[in-house]
C-alpha cells in the first residue's frame, strides 16, 4: 500500500478531510487539495495527532480551473512516478429556486459540482489506465432525488451522476473502476450558515414552503452521519476487490435512494419532497 499515491479534492473539512486522514492511515502516499491552503491546519493537526503527517501532501487546486487541475494532476505524475486513485469530493452547497437563483448562480454551482468533477477526472483517467486505478466521485443522495431549494445542486448532482454511469462500463474496458458513493445528510455547519430570516424574505411567495423546508433540513443534520463514518464508505471503496458502480454512506442513505428507484411515475417521491414544505 505505501507504494500508491491518491489524489482527493476539497479536502480542507468535513468528509475530504476525514478521507485524506483515512487514506494515509492505510498508508496511502496522499494528496489532499483545497481551494485555500491556509484552510489547511485542521487536516495537518488531525494527521500530525495521527501519525501520518509525512503520508500528506497538501496542495492548492480550484476545480474549476482546468489549467490548474491539468497541472496539478502532472505535478504528482513528476513527483511520485504514478496515480492510483482519485477522489472527488469538492463541492458547494446551494440553496435557492428558479425564480430567486439567476443563471450564473446556477451555472456556479455547475461550474463546482458537475465541471470540476469532469476537469479531475479527464486529467486523471490516462494515468489510472496506467495504475488500473479508481475513479471515486463524492455524489450525494440528492444526485438521485430531486429536493425543492435545491434544484441548482441536484441538477450538478444529477448530471455527475448521469454522466460517470455513463462512463464506468467504458472506463471498466480499460481497468479503470470508477464508483459514486452518495451521502445523505452529514454532520456540518450547512444549515447554521444560512441567513435564514434573509433567505425567508427574499423567496417571495415561496417564503413559507422555505422556512418549512428549512425546519425539516435542520432537523435532518441534528440527526446526520458524522464526516468520518461517510468517509469510511469511500475508504471501502478505494479497497474493495469489485466496487460498485454506486454505494450509499449509510443505511438512511440507502433507503432514500430506495424511495426514486422504485417510484416509477414520481408519485411518491413527490409526497415524500412534498411533506418537507408543510
Amino acid at each position: 500500500m505505501s507504494e500508491q499515491t491518491v489524489l482527493i479534492t476539497g479536502t480542507s473539512t468535513g468528509i475530504g478531510l476525514e478521507i485524506a486522514l483515512g487514506c494515509a492511515r492505510a498508508g496511502w502516499r496522499t494528496v489532499a487539495t483545497m481551494r485555500d491552503v491556509t484552510r489547511a491546519d485542521r487536516l495537518r493537526d488531525a494527521a500530525d495527532a495521527a501519525g501520518v503527517a509525512d503520508l500528506i501532501d497538501v496542495r492548492r487546486l480550484d476545480v474549476t480551473d482546468p489549467d490548474a487541475v491539468t497541472g496539478c494532476v502532472e505535478d504528482v505524475i513528476g513527483g511520485y512516478g504514478r496515480l492510483d486513485a482519485v477522489v472527488n469530493n469538492a463541492g458547494a452547497g446551494h440553496v435557492g429556486t428558479l425564480e430567486q437563483d439567476s443563471v450564473d448562480d446556477v451555472r456556479a454551482v455547475m461550474e463546482v459540482n458537475f465541471f470540476g468533477v469532469l476537469h479531475v477526472s479527464r486529467a486523471a483517467l490516462p494515468h489510472l489506465r496506467a495504475s488500473r486505478g479508481r475513479l471515486v466521485t463524492v455524489s450525494s443522495v440528492g444526485g438521485i432525488v430531486g429536493q425543492p431549494f435545491n434544484e441548482a445542486y441536484c441538477a450538478a448532482k444529477f448530471a455527475v451522476e448521469g454522466y460517470l454511469e455513463s462512463l464506468a462500463p467504458l472506463a471498466a474496458t480499460t481497468g479503470v473502476r470508477v464508483t459514486l458513493v452518495e451521502p445523505g445528510a452529514v454532520a456540518s455547519e450547512f444549515v447554521s450558515n444560512i441567513a435564514i430570516d434573509a433567505a425567508i424574505a427574499a423567496a417571495g411567495v415561496y417564503g413559507p414552503a422555505l422556512r418549512a423546508y428549512l425546519a425539516r433540513t435542520g432537523q435532518a443534520f441534528a440527526a446526520a452521519q458524522s464526516p468520518a463514518d461517510a468517509a469510511a464508505a469511500v475508504l471501502a471503496v478505494l479497497t474493495d476487490p469489485a466496487p460498485p458502480v454506486r454505494a450509499q454512506t449509510s443505511d438512511g442513505a440507502r433507503q432514500f435512494v430506495g424511495v426514486k428507484l422504485a417510484d416509477l411515475d414520481g408519485a411518491e417521491v413527490a409526497r415524500m419532497t412534498g411533506a418537507w414544505l408543510t
